[in-house]
């Protein structure tokens, strides 16, 4: 074991470029000052770990956050000059550890040069990508590049170690998160929840489709009502717009604004962008639809390297399909109306469909992911000395 001296005064460099990532390294700094007082955080991320750690953390995920390979390219010099300065300031401040906090495209770049730059820092992943997805023969390439790899879910661990990588299933950070905000209410019969999406292209794609959706429903079902989720106050205001748009002043439509998890928990049924709120929606059981839409360029590039059969991540753990998925152009409001009056009146596929959904959820594991995560990483410097990697 390492001594008590060689354990003082550890910098660590986190990189996290979207939204939930902030939100997850932010998690993660609480649970290492638990263990670890004394250790400082720099690094790229947002106001929750610019927050924490102080100035020593720049806040880029406004500019950072972008969905989709058409995008990035569109912004390739941006990105590339933050790479380079990202590089040239680690070599500068000469962290004993770098943290990649999921956000692939960039962090995986960027574990590759620092380890083929002969970096002395322990390279490692928090929230693992998901290479098994699109890129398989990318494991063995990780297994070379990182010293610890911390995953969500627990048939990641044996893809990982089986190339070598040390690996620790910490389980889901949300689920924290998620129980927290649990609240004690039945399900209201006549509601029906729509999330668009947390990112501006992402809400003009979807929800005028949710809106064309809820007028159809409601000529039909004039007693039910509708709320869409809005995750910042900005994009309230965007879906206020798009509704006045589409004809749907006169709708039971009401936009609520960061208060998705509470909706999941009252709606009756609910369509869902593809992304990080389908998890929640699985793990509170809401019965619900998966939508999904992006420019073609992007759709039709991610085609051609995703090895799976499906796109939500409820239908990946249950390894079948337990929730529908409407993509690109069968995201429309002819479909969403069936599925929805299916759910919302048979109550046989309704019950077998939140049965599924509560039964998935348990795979993502217990309380206390960040703090596992936590323990492994000073575990992994506890090794100094004796076997590091």
């Amino acid at each position: 074991p390492a001594s008590v001296a060689a354990q003082m005064g550890r910098t660590l460099y986190l990189v996290a470029g979207e939204p939930s990532g902030d939100t997850r390294g932010a998690e993660l700094i609480e649970a290492l000052r638990s263990l670890r007082p004394d250790w400082r955080f720099v690094g790229l991320g947002g106001p929750k770990m610019r927050e924490l750690a102080g100035s020593g953390v720049t806040d880029w995920v406004r500019d950072a956050a972008v969905v989709g390979l058409w995008e990035v390219l569109k912004r390739y010099r941006w990105f590339k000059a933050r790479f380079e300065e990202t590089k040239r300031e680690i070599a500068r401040v000469g962290p004993d550890a770098v943290i990649f906090i999921d956000y692939p495209g960039f962090n995986l770049r960027l574990a590759r040069a620092l380890r083929e730059s002969g970096t002395d820092a322990k390279l490692i992943d928090y929230i693992s990508p998901q290479v098994w997805a699109w890129h398989r023969s990318r494991i063995p390439q990780l297994a070379r590049w990182l010293d610890l790899m911390l995953c969500l879910f627990p048939f990641e661990r044996e893809l990982f170690e089986a190339a070598g990588l040390k690996t620790v299933w910490m389980g889901h950070p949300m689920v924290d998160q998620l129980e927290a905000a649990r609240i004690s209410t039945s399900r209201e019969r006549d509601l029906i929840g729509f999330f668009p999406g947390s990112r501006e292209r992402e809400v003009a794609r979807l929800f005028p489709v949710m809106v064309e959706t809820a007028v159809a429903l409601h000529a039909k079902n004039p007693g039910w009502r509708f709320e869409g989720s809005a995750a910042s106050p900005e994009l309230a205001v965007m879906m206020k717009a798009i509704c006045q748009e589409a004809g749907g002043n006169d709708l039971p439509l009401e936009i609520v604004t960061g208060r998705s998890q509470e909706l999941m928990q009252r709606a009756f049924s609910g369509v869902v962008a593809s992304g990080t709120a389908t998890l929640e929606a699985t793990f509170y059981g809401l019965p619900y639809c998966l939508v999904y839409k992006v420019a073609w360029p992007t759709y039709l590039a991610g085609r051609m390297v995703v090895d799976l059969d499906h796109l939500g991540m409820a239908n990946i753990l249950a390894g079948r399909e337990i929730v529908h998925e409407f993509i690109q152009h069968e995201a429309s409001a002819p479909a969403l109306v069936s599925f929805l009056e299916s759910v919302m009146t048979d109550e046989r596929r309704r019950a077998e469909l939140e049965k599924n959904l509560l039964e998935t959820a348990a795979m993502l594991g217990e309380r206390g992911a960040a703090k596992r995560a936590a323990e492994a990483i000073v575990d992994l410097f506890g090794s100094d000395g004796d076997d590091d990697p």
